[in-house]
Order: structure tokens, then C-alpha cells, then sequence
């Protein structure tokens, strides 16, 4: 991008595309020059949407908010929250990725685990690039997961939770609801992974078609399924939701099997997302036609 050009969705959803399109980086570093990753979902959200605010309000003081992350390292703008948007995007994992993580019964499929580490470290130049085009084009940005101080935070109430959250950012855009295993559900299912940076620029926000943060989960919506907790290896998820130590504690073991087994330092499970209905679409029917028709579904009936 150039300094003067006009900033609109579509030319930060063709930068992020032609990214994904042409670095060498998108690569499963296997030898065989298997992509990572090949499209890439793409929401906006106001830096001033009350979102963020609840979002502090429930996780914690320490979380921030895109006002909060963008001026502790631009303070020269000194902006106010309504000038600023935050850009998230979804990567949705590959069909030969998902097949092979289907069949797992403890740890990581290897294409799996590559994608944890190496796909991950495309998402991070993924940052960085995005970061950098828009500033060239005269529109500071931030990337909250890659500064300094981003930290992870012991928490009485979710036993541990960070200063930014992608999937959080991506609910707040539009991309997707939670589902029992807090793994977040979006148009291409739950098997993914997400990114975001805050920018200085003014654009129309995402409307968000759920009014409910579980809006897309069977389990949830109308008490069916729960395929995610059999799926779990740690047994960390149950009817009343996702044990998170639980779960940390089988990637800590996962480490060790996947040294041992595929020969590179990685670790990962995604177990909960494969093999399952929220795999690869959103598996609540109404929840599904109301995105598609650019309606929101009837809100949730109050409370007796």
C-alpha cells in the first residue's frame, strides 16, 4: 500500500490474500511445499464498539481494550477509540489437515502439529505484514499479540487468560460465536486458526448476526450434541464447558509425542475441532440461513 491510497475492507482483504498467495512462509515446512493455509475469512470492528469494555469488564482489568493497546504504543497519535478499527481474520484449516487430525485419538495428526507451529508462524509475519502495509499508507497500526507486554494471566475465574485474545477479537467482528469447548465457530466451521492487529482508520464496522456468544453451538442453541467432549483426550471438556488446565497440561504432554514421533519441536491437540458438526460450517440451521441472508434470527426469548 502508498501513502493517500483509499483504505476499505477489500483492499485490506486482497493485502492478507495476496500474502497468503505469495510468501514463502505459508508452508507446512514439510518438504513437500504444502500450503498452510489458502483463504482467509476477514472482519472489522469499531475501537470504540462497548464490546471491548464488557470484555475487560468480565475477563479482567488486565485485558485491554483496542484503545488501551494502541496508544501504549503510539502514543504520539494520541487517538480516541472511535479512531480506531480492529481488522481480525479467520484461516481455516485445509481439507488434507483436518482428515488427517480426524483420525487422532490422543495427539496431533503431523500436519496438524505443523500447522500449530508453522502455520502459526506464517500468522505472526501475517501481523507484521498487515501492520507494516498499513503504515505505509499513512494509517499507524498495532498488532496486540506481538508487542512486549502481552501476557498470559493467572485467573480465579478461567484458571488462566491473556492481555488480548484472538478468538475474542473475532466474535467481535462478526466472525463467530463460542462453543462448548470455547474453540470459536465461524462461516467455515471451528477448525481454524485467527489473527488481528488495531489500525488508525475509520470504516463501517461488521455488523455481528448472533446476539448470543454460543449462538452457533448445538449444545448450546438447543442441547444436542456434544460430540467436542468425547472427542477431548485430556477429558477437559464436559456439559459444563472447557477445563483449561486440563487441557494445557495434555499440550505440555503432546510436546514430548510429537518430538518422539515426527521429528520437530511442536506440540497441539485439536482434537475438539474435528469430527465434529461445527467442523467446517456452522451446524445451527437458523443461525446458518440468518448469515447467509444478512438477517439477524429472532433474539433469544427474556428470561422467566
Amino acid at each position: 500500500m502508498e501513502k493517500n491510497v483509499n483504505i476499505t475492507k477489500d483492499s485490506i482483504k486482497s493485502v492478507i490474500q495476496d500474502f497468503i498467495s505469495t510468501s514463502s512462509l505459508n508452508s507446512l515446512q514439510n518438504g513437500t511445499d504444502e500450503p498452510a493455509w489458502d483463504q482467509a475469512l476477514v472482519g472489522l470492528a469499531s475501537g470504540a464498539d462497548p464490546i471491548w469494555q464488557q470484555y475487560k469488564e468480565y475477563v479482567g482489568a488486565f485485558h485491554w481494550t483496542p484503545w488501551e493497546v494502541f496508544n501504549q504504543h503510539c502514543p504520539e497519535q494520541n487517538v480516541s477509540a472511535d479512531q480506531l478499527m480492529v481488522v481480525s481474520w479467520v484461516l481455516p484449516q485445509r481439507k488434507p489437515v483436518r482428515k488427517s487430525n480426524r483420525v487422532s485419538r490422543n495427539y496431533p495428526s503431523e500436519e496438524w502439529a505443523r500447522i500449530r507451529v508453522y502455520g502459526e508462524e506464517f500468522n505472526i509475519a501475517l501481523r507484521r505484514h498487515l501492520v507494516e502495509q498499513l503504515a505505509s499508507s499513512g494509517h499507524p497500526a498495532v498488532a496486540p499479540m506481538l508487542v512486549p507486554n502481552w501476557t498470559i494471566v493467572k485467573s480465579e475465574r478461567f484458571s488462566y487468560a491473556s492481555s488480548w485474545s484472538e478468538r475474542h477479537a473475532a466474535h467481535a467482528a462478526g466472525l463467530g460465536t463460542f462453543g462448548l469447548c470455547d474453540g470459536l465457530i465461524t462461516a467455515k466451521g471451528k477448525a481454524m486458526r485467527t489473527g488481528s492487529i488495531v489500525v488508525k482508520l475509520s470504516l463501517k464496522s461488521d455488523p455481528r448476526p448472533y446476539f448470543d456468544h454460543h449462538a452457533y453451538c448445538l449444545y448450546y442453541s438447543d442441547g444436542t450434541c456434544g460430540k467436542c467432549i468425547d472427542r477431548c483426550p485430556a477429558r477437559a471438556i464436559t456439559p459444563n464447558g472447557h477445563d483449561k488446565e486440563k487441557c494445557r497440561q495434555h499440550l505440555v504432554r503432546s510436546r514430548k509425542y510429537v518430538k518422539k514421533t515426527y521429528k520437530f519441536e511442536g506440540y497441539g491437540c485439536g482434537l475438539c475441532q474435528v469430527g465434529v458438526p461445527c467442523e467446517t460450517i456452522i451446524p445451527v440451521k437458523t443461525a446458518r440461513e440468518a448469515l447467509k441472508s444478512g438477517k439477524l434470527p429472532p433474539p433469544p426469548p427474556p428470561l422467566a
